[in-house]
């Protein structure tokens, strides 16, 4: 029983920046972690970056690697996905996703919780 919402996406140009959050609920440290995934249309789902509850390791994809940071916001099961210098290639739909123990950190199918996304747009 885990409940996740995102919030914070939005309209930006190219180079802006934009926040979205994920605010979890329910057993949620009962998971391993954070992940974020985003989704454009007819594109597959891919891994964006990742968070541990216990060490607050991060893990990113070498296509925002530099750019975006992952992070937990206080001691609250809220994680947050800054992201900087976007790109056109950064729209998408932007999902946040809970993962057991014991699971590939970067694979879309090790989730088991995803809440209903958020869009980005990247646009001038």
């Amino acid at each position: 029983q885990v409940q996740l919402v995102e919030s914070g996406g939005g309209l930006v140009q190219p180079g802006g920046s934009l926040r979205v959050s994920c605010a979890a609920s329910g057993r949620i440290f009962s998971t391993s972690g954070l992940g974020w995934f985003r989704q454009a249309p007819g594109k597959d789902r891919e891994f964006v970056a990742a968070i541990s509850w216990s060490a607050g390791n991060t893990y990113y994809a070498d296509s925002v690697k530099g750019r975006f940071t992952i992070s937990r916001d206080g001691a609250n099961a809220t994680v947050s996905l800054q992201m900087n210098s976007l790109k056109p290639e950064d729209t998408a739909v932007y999902y946040c996703a809970a993962r057991p123990y014991g699971v590939t950190i970067t694979a879309t199918t090790s989730y088991d919780y995803w809440g209903g996304g958020t869009q980005v747009t990247v646009s001038s």
